[in-house]
């Protein structure tokens, strides 16, 4: 398994941590359930943290490989030390006599490398992207959000060397043929799935205590990294839409948000988190609105059951790892209409879906659930039941069965 540029064990909530950390790791997990031994290898960062982690249960590792040096980098200074990745990779499998029977790469980089190493293994390369260059472009609004070509130009040399592409969803299926001319044949939709043994309902008083926090009745979520793409800034629009109205004082409604690092002066992405946290100033929101930063993931089942909802207001998003988690724990989303999240919120059954960009109708939405307690505790049961059908012990299986095909069938014609 290569994840080259994050490492699966990363706290979440920081710029290059998310949704494919928690992929990796649990997918990983649960191989290891079904009797797969995996080693999964990622960039080194840190020195200090030991390079082999026996973290992932059932003899699967995880191998931090120094390339370049080891502390985080910008994405575009990364694609260098991919040489180097996938050479000291192979010294590390011919010093301890490994054979590996397959590789799993995640995201565009770790496909590159994937190439490189089923070259000199002569063993079948399966390839997820989790997020498109081509995607992230037409939502991007500045330059700076903008991906390079060196990104689109390698996504299309993974899409061509790969045996086997997963998609995420039938919208980036779409996408790949649509945007990239991807071969059909070639890819196949298995979606991510969810550990239900750690994202279940908890009651709401005892989310509540346990978190300690907010102090109103009514709490709205918002879970992910500080970045335009993510719209964080339509949802903070939305309560000042509400605020407005006045429909928000008298229900004693707040917005928790966790991501980022709110104290932060250094990462890149504090010019995000400055640019929110003026406008929660500006529209008088600041004592209704708690930036957290990270937390740990074995804390959001109970920040996730302690919310009325769980609001995902991105412009893009492959899948939507935070709607099916939230989803898990009993509780209703209100999510864009984009990619996977128009797929896996089922609106009027397990939340609300709206258009993008768009915080008049992202308030409206929000009343409703406020307003109406039994609708929203109905949305959230009728959730945590659609969320079952995504059970890692059922996802793994699938992609499994992939694993197989290729292991008899390497190439996909």
């Amino acid at each position: 398994m290569l994840s080259y540029h994050t490492c699966p064990l990363a706290t979440l909530g920081g710029k290059d941590t998310g949704g494919m950390n928690v992929y990796v790791r649990d997918l990983t997990r649960q191989l290891g359930v079904l009797g797969l031994q995996v080693d999964v290898f990622t960039r080194s960062q840190d020195e200090h943290v030991p390079h082999v982690l026996h973290d992932l249960g059932y003899g699967n590792r995880v191998v931090h490989i120094p390339a370049g040096p080891e502390s985080p980098l910008p994405k575009e200074d990364l694609v260098k030390y991919i040489p180097e990745f996938v050479s000291r990779i192979e010294e590390f499998a011919a010093a301890r006599c490994l054979e590996y029977d397959l590789i799993h790469s995640h995201y565009w980089m770790s496909g590159i490398a994937g190439m490189a190493l089923r070259d000199h293994w002569k063993i079948p390369l399966l390839h997820m992207f989790h997020t498109l260059g081509m995607m992230k472009q037409r939502v991007a609004q500045t330059s700076e959000e903008a991906e390079g070509d060196y990104r689109l130009d390698g996504e299309q040399s993974v899409l061509q060397a790969a045996d086997r592409i997963i998609a995420a969803t039938p919208a980036e299926m779409a996408q790949l043929q649509w945007l990239y001319l991807a071969d059909a044949k070639k890819v196949l939709v298995i979606p991510p799935g969810v550990d239900l043994t750690r994202f279940y309902p908890i009651p709401e008083d005892e989310a509540k205590e346990f978190i300690g926090i907010p102090p109103c009745d009514r709490m709205l979520l918002f879970v992910g990294r500080i970045e335009p793409l993510k719209g964080l800034d339509t949802l903070i629009e939305a309560l000042s839409i509400l605020q407005d109205r006045d429909q928000l004082d008298q229900r004693s409604m707040c917005l928790t948000v966790i991501g980022g690092d709110p104290e932060s002066i250094a990462e890149d992405t504090t010019a995000e988190m400055a640019r929110l946290q003026e406008m929660t100033g500006r529209f008088g929101l600041g004592g209704m609105i708690t930036f957290l930063g990270k937390r740990s993931q074995d804390t959001l089942p109970y920040y996730y059951s302690a919310a009325e909802a769980v609001v995902v207001p991105s412009q893009y998003e492959s899948f939507g790892m935070v709607a099916l988690e939230a989803m898990a724990c009993g509780t209703p989303v209100v999510a864009s209409q984009v990619g996977g999240l128009a797929y896996l919120v089922q609106d009027g059954e397990t939340g609300f879906t709206v258009p993008t960009s768009d915080p008049s109708a992202l308030a409206d939405r929000l009343m409703v659930l406020i307003e109406d307690h039994e609708l929203s505790q109905r949305l959230g049961r009728q959730a945590a039941e659609f969320a079952k059908e995504y059970s890692w012990n059922i996802i793994a299986r699938r992609i499994v069965s992939v694993y197989e095909d290729l292991s008899e069938n390497p190439s996909h014609s």
